[in-house]
């Protein structure tokens, strides 16, 4: 090796963690998830929605036991942005919240408008970086219930 060091190959933890996740951001969501003692439910849920012209599914990042649905976004494109709105409208019943890696990013260079603004504009709660712990420890929604299990008939 060019530097007289060597490299080990990386752990199993490191590798599975890899293969489940596929960014940082996800696995520290994990993590807090875990740590609050809750079982961490990752892409466990199909979320069918209808791009015009086009049948397609959704998969989320997290499902909580609350009903909670965790989408982390650190790059979030207009490919995203309108999916998310396709979603909320065919299905309203669910409670889909966004956790950015940095909710003041512009949504487009140059663009006025960031994440945390779009997330408002359209009335989807959201966190910055990590998950607020309110999400974490609000009680079970019948109503969210009901929409998740009615997704997995």
């Amino acid at each position: 090796m060019p530097s007289g060091k060597s490299r080990r190959p990386p752990s199993r933890f490191a590798t599975s963690v890899r293969k489940a996740y596929r960014s940082g951001l996800e696995v520290g969501i994990a993590s807090v998830i875990a740590a609050a003692g809750i079982a961490v439910q990752f892409e466990t849920l199909k979320v069918p929605y209808c791009q015009p012209m086009k049948q397609r599914t959704y998969t989320p990042d997290f499902l909580l036991e609350n009903g909670i649905i965790l989408e982390t976004k650190g790059l979030f494109s207009l490919e995203d942005r309108q999916k998310h709105l396709w979603v909320k409208a065919q299905h309203p019943s669910l409670d889909i919240r966004f956790v950015f890696q940095n909710a003041h990013s512009p949504i487009s260079k140059g663009s006025p408008t960031s994440y945390a603004r779009w997330a408002d504009k359209h009335a989807i709660p959201w966190a910055h970086k990590t998950v607020p712990i309110e999400w974490l420890t609000s009680p079970p929604c019948p109503l969210r219930l009901a929409a998740i299990e009615a997704l997995k008939a």
